[in-house]
């Protein structure tokens, strides 16, 4: 690709981008909010969100169609290792991570390039699907900062709330009592689009960088996700017996 050409998502990616709105309505009532800034949007962005369930690609990927975005999305290197998903992941352009081998940071590398490209990127800051008691984004790993800092690209925080009542952590297990709930009672989620975190004024060694500029992006995606939420700050309303509780990486908050 030219330097001066912006990427361009593939039609395989285009065509799933349009079917999402399709898979995801029978299975909940999509709310989506927030803008995503004119500016931002020829890239390069970084989309960070909240990962509530195994539902929220669907879901983001749904929100991002109507928000007019093709992101790229990082996923997990076993993703890209099914027979099928896997060709159809890397056709689309996605980002293969390959969490606890010597090849994770080749992901840093491959998301910088797409960047440098002008791509719109998805991620996942907490790196797996949080296990806050109150169900609160925990404490980010420092691959969006660095990306954002190496890449000089902007990051947007986006929070999804809603769907750990379709599709439940423990999923594919029992994954068909979870479907049959999910298509009678048909529950609201949120996605919000935040606005754009200024990490203008990070200064320090790279490393303490990386990590106040993390922690400025958590609090963005809590600053996004509270609206959500208003009325189950403490407790969720919907509690998702099958997801463990894991207070090791509980952030602090007002």
């Amino acid at each position: 690709m030219d330097a001066n050409e912006t990427w361009r998502a593939p039609r395989i990616w285009r065509f799933l981008l349009a079917l999402s709105p399709v898979v995801v309505a029978p299975l909940c009532r999509l709310r989506v909010s927030g803008e995503v800034p004119e500016q931002l949007r020829r890239g390069p962005l970084i989309l960070a969100a909240n990962h509530v369930s195994p539902f929220d690609p669907a879901v983001l990927v749904a929100a991002c169609h109507r928000a007019g975005l093709s992101p790229r999305i990082m996923a997990t290197g076993g993703v890209f290792r099914a027979p099928l998903v896997g060709a159809v992941m890397r056709r689309c352009g996605h980002i293969r991570v390959d969490r606890g081998t010597a090849r994770a940071a080749e992901a840093l590398t491959d998301a910088a390039k797409a960047l440098g490209e002008g791509s719109v990127v998805l991620v996942y800051p907490e790196g797996r699907i949080g296990l806050d008691p109150w169900m609160w984004p925990e404490r980010g790993k420092t691959g969006v900062a660095r990306m954002a800092e190496a890449a000089g690209a902007a990051v947007l925080p986006v929070a999804q709330w809603g769907t750990h009542a379709v599709i439940p952590y423990e999923a594919p297990k029992r994954l068909g009592r979870g479907v049959l709930r999910a298509l009678w009672r048909r529950p609201v989620v949120h996605v919000r689009f935040g606005a754009p975190v200024d990490l203008s004024a990070v200064t320090g060694t790279p490393g303490a960088r990386a990590m106040r500029a993390t922690r400025l992006i958590m609090a963005g995606i809590d600053e996004t996700l509270a609206p959500l939420r208003a009325d189950e700050m403490r407790t969720p309303r919907v509690v998702d017996t099958s997801r463990p509780r894991d207070t090791s990486r509980v952030r602090p908050r007002p």
